[in-house]
Formats: structure tokens, C-alpha cells, sequence
């Protein structure tokens, strides 16, 4: 059974930094690439990060440069160091295979970017 957990969310002032993390259990980690998702009041949830399994990763433009993501595949868990946040960063993370398959969430980790 699958289950991701989500944390390392707060709130911060613009420029500072956050490190997410998400603990996975079940098959999804092992055998998938992973994402980090996002979701702001009133938009839609959008990728913003992902990992294969071998450990290559991908970015969104909008966090390039400022976010980087990396997973430890011995502990089935996935992190997102943040640096540089701004107030548009400000939105519940989620963690979840890259592409998504499975109509599972875990409970998220809000991250609040504000002065």
C-alpha cells in the first residue's frame, strides 16, 4: 500500500530557504521517477520538480536555479532544498510519482512565503 508523506514546510520570509521532504512506503518509489508538486489558492496542482530514478532532475522554469531536488533511494525518500523563496512560491507541496498514475495524495506540507 502506498503512502507519502509529506513535510519541512513554513512559513518564510521572501528570500529564505526551506528543505522538503517526503517519505514514501510501498513500490511507488523504487520503481517510478518522482515529483514535487505545488498548489496555489485557486490554481491548479503543477509539477515543479522531478527525479528519475537514477537521479537525473528536471525543473520548471519559475524555480530553476533556486530549488533542487534529490532522493535517497536506500530510505525511499525524496527532498526539495528551496532557496531564494518568493511569495509566489507560497502553496501546498505534495509529493507523487512523475507521471502521475495512482489517484493517491498524501496530506501535503504548506509552504508560506511572505514579509
Amino acid at each position: 500500500q502506498v503512502q507519502l508523506v509529506e513535510s519541512g514546510g513554513g512559513l518564510v520570509q521572501p528570500g529564505g530557504s526551506l528543505r522538503l521532504t517526503c517519505a514514501a512506503s510501498g513500490s511507488i518509489f523504487s520503481i517510478n521517477a518522482m515529483g514535487w508538486y505545488r498548489q496555489a489558492p485557486g490554481k491548479q496542482r503543477e509539477l515543479v520538480a522531478s527525479i528519475t530514478t537514477a537521479g537525473v532532475p528536471n525543473y520548471v522554469d519559475s524555480v530553476k536555479g533556486r530549488f533542487t531536488i534529490s532522493r535517497d533511494n536506500a530510505r525511499s525518500t525524496m527532498y526539495l532544498q528551496m532557496n531564494g523563496l518568493k511569495p509566489e512560491d507560497t502553496a501546498v507541496y505534495y509529493c507523487n510519482a512523475d507521471p502521475l498514475y495512482l489517484d493517491y495524495w498524501g496530506q501535503g506540507t504548506q509552504v508560506t512565503v511572505s514579509s
